[in-house]
């Protein structure tokens, strides 16, 4: 595993030639559905070349990425997000990484993610801690009522905008309108939390950044329960004290049923 892992980081970070002459200097791309949501050739090439590269380590482990798909019935998968913030990529604003995990059994079980702008290489493997590079990180220990956070949920339901409301009542908030840059900063103790509620991510969005963050010393668990699987894509995840403020007490704004 630990050198089935480094192979894949060295293989990770190799993108980085592909991206980076890029970054902000893209010619074709193409709106999907409005400027957030972008997609460029670098997404296919970047998931080509990583599919053909993490194949090669292990034949046995299917890959999974979000521009081509793949099997998630098989037993282990890499899971992919060639360029997660393609909007911020495309503009040249460094709120952009290449998101991958390794799931065995449906757990996430090593993830990494590449802030390719700076050659920031953030690392996690279940039981054996979160990196940045070659250094350990861990999540804050600031308390809720000083928390610095961000939330992500589709903002055309009015039910989604009055969480959003009380929410903010609660947290100062920062939006940067990528998943993985922010559990990076989550994971390294720069913000206390992220919530995701009815978002517009899929589970490549999350699911690196899921074991970043609980790996980093931190909790993450479904909205409404105290576990977590990848698979559904509501969830909470932070230091403890802010996931027990969003969750605990008889105003909890969040509150879950343990799962016993």
């Amino acid at each position: 595993m630990d050198a089935l892992f480094k192979d894949a980081l060295r293989i990770i970070r190799s993108t980085r030639a592909l991206t980076l002459p890029h970054y902000g200097n893209v010619v074709e791309q193409q709106e999907k559905d409005g400027a957030h949501n972008v997609v460029t050739r670098l997404d296919f090439e970047v998931e080509e070349f990583l599919a053909r590269e993490l194949r090669a380590l292990d034949p046995h482990i299917e890959f999974v990425g979000e521009e081509y798909g793949g099997d998630r019935s098989h037993e282990a998968y890499w899971l992919v997000d060639p360029i997660d913030g393609t909007m911020h990529f495309v503009r040249g604003i460094p709120f952009c990484t290449t998101m991958v995990a390794l799931i065995r059994e449906q757990k996430v079980v090593a993830s990494a993610i590449y802030d390719f702008v700076s050659d920031t290489m953030y690392h996690a493997t279940r039981g054996g801690g979160a990196y940045k590079n070659d250094v350990r990180i861990a999540v804050s220990t600031r308390p809720f009522s000083h928390s610095l956070s961000a939330i992500e949920t589709q903002s055309g339901k009015p039910e989604n905008n009055e969480l959003y409301s009380k929410f903010r009542r609660l947290s100062k908030t920062l939006k940067t309108v990528t998943a993985g840059y922010e559990l990076t900063l989550v994971a390294s103790g720069k913000m206390e939390g992220r919530i995701s509620f009815d978002p517009y991510g899929k589970d490549y969005d999350y699911a690196p950044g899921s074991l970043l963050v609980e790996e980093a010393g931190g909790v993450v668990q479904n909205i409404g329960t105290d576990t977590y699987d990848f698979r559904n894509v509501n969830f909470i995840a932070g230091n403890r004290a802010f996931v027990e403020g969003l969750t605990l007490g008889e105003s909890a704004l969040l509150p879950h049923t343990k799962n016993t």
